[in-house]
């Protein structure tokens, strides 16, 4: 059967020029047709390219290559070649990454994440589908696993090699993580903080850290890890918290003074306001306020409620990492939320540091939806 060809409006070429991997529904004309899953050649001026189709979904195609249809060697050059980068800019005490970052690695739609010896992978369309009899023979050929496991809508199936039992240890710049592999968000950890929470470790020493929406405890491992004299964690899933709990006992790092919270995160701050708690570290990284970009308005507000709130807990002269992944979200709106929170709280933020997501998370220059995370550190000073 043919390849199936389609002709893009000339508005699209500079974008997809600059290597913008995406092609939105409303830019496909109508009456076009094809199978979920099949390869399109498409065309937009100068530009040629080759890009799998969906049926469903805002996105209508994604595009893979500019030179040929994709097959099994192209998607074993480009595991080698994200591997090559991972392995040359993370250390040795590190076995949990993110091996293949969909579109930041060529391969929209596709993710690959490493936890000591088992590959998860995660798939964001069901085109993708199409790729994933070529790629566990991709993965053993470069990094043999003891398994490759695939999640998809909170499901967990069998690709290759063993399941992962319930709880996996892994190590992320020599922290030790109990992780529960194909449960609770992404595939276990978030990954793309590996450096903020890096960060925050040399911060920690000699204060009293408070870590909101903690899940698993990471940044509340490194900042005990970093001299921390107390250490609260809040999270609405008690069972993040037991692993959380878990994870400060495989590092032997004290309970005694760390305190896991499993609470509402704003119910916590306006119960912990009223009892005038006050920290000299506080973390604030909720999950995504927003999915779609008509939910960007809704999600701002979000974000100026639970760093307005959580700001009131700083100690005057204390610090502030605050965090988003919403994508939604410019790095220049979530500082202008940032700013209303603050006055708001009646206090004054002076930026100090600015950051995005990890090495092993890169993004095309042409693709500025994939630069989703933001992290700001703060000092809290009072009101002039």
């Amino acid at each position: 059967m043919a390849m199936a060809r389609l002709k893009l409006p000339g508005k699209l070429e500079h974008a997809l020029l600059a290597g913008h991997p995406w092609v939105y529904r409303d830019h496909v004309q109508r009456g076009f047709r094809a199978a979920t899953g099949a390869w399109v050649e498409l065309e937009c001026e100068r530009f040629k390219g080759y890009a799998l189709w969906d049926n469903e979904g805002p996105i209508a195609l994604r595009v893979y290559s500019r030179k040929r249809v994709p097959d099994e060697q192209w998607l074993a050059q480009r595991i080698a070649e994200a591997h090559e980068l991972r392995r040359a800019r993370l250390g040795s005490d590190t076995n949990a990454y993110r091996w293949l970052f969909g579109e930041g690695d060529g391969v929209p739609g596709l993710v690959v994440d490493r936890y000591a010896d088992h590959n998860v992978v995660l798939t964001y369309a069901p085109s993708v589908s199409r790729l994933l009899p070529w790629l566990v023979p991709a993965l053993d050929a470069v990094h043999p696993a003891r398994g490759t496991v695939h999640k998809r809508g909170g499901e967990l199936s069998l690709l290759a090699g063993e399941m992962p039992g319930p709880r996996v240890e892994v190590l992320e710049n020599g922290v030790r993580f109990r992780v529960a592999i194909g449960e609770g968000q992404k595939s276990g950890l978030f990954l793309d903080q590996r450096e903020n929470r890096a960060h925050i470790e040399t911060l920690a020493a000699g204060k009293r850290v408070l870590n909101l929406f903690s899940y698993t405890g990471g940044f509340s491992l490194y900042a005990a890890r970093g001299g921390a004299t107390s250490v609260t964690s809040v999270d609405v899933s008690r069972g993040a918290l037991d692993d959380a709990r878990a994870s400060f006992e495989l590092n032997g790092f004290s309970l005694e003074n760390s305190e896991f919270v499993a609470e509402d995160v704003f119910e916590y701050l306006e119960r912990a306001a009223k009892q005038g708690r006050r920290f000299d570290l506080v973390i604030c990284d909720p999950p995504s306020f927003a999915k779609s970009r008509d939910q960007l308005r809704k999600a701002l507000r979000a974000y100026e409620r639970v760093n307005r709130l959580a700001l009131k807990l700083v100690e005057s002269g204390g610090l502030f990492a605050s965090a988003s992944c919403t994508s939604q979200v410019s790095p220049e709106a979530f500082r202008a939320v940032l700013g209303e929170a603050a006055g708001r709280a009646k206090v004054r933020l002076q930026m100090i540091h600015e950051a995005g997501h990890a090495v092993d998370h890169p993004v095309m220059a042409g693709h500025v939806e994939g630069r989703y995370l933001k992290y700001v550190v703060s000092r809290v000073l009072s009101g002039a």
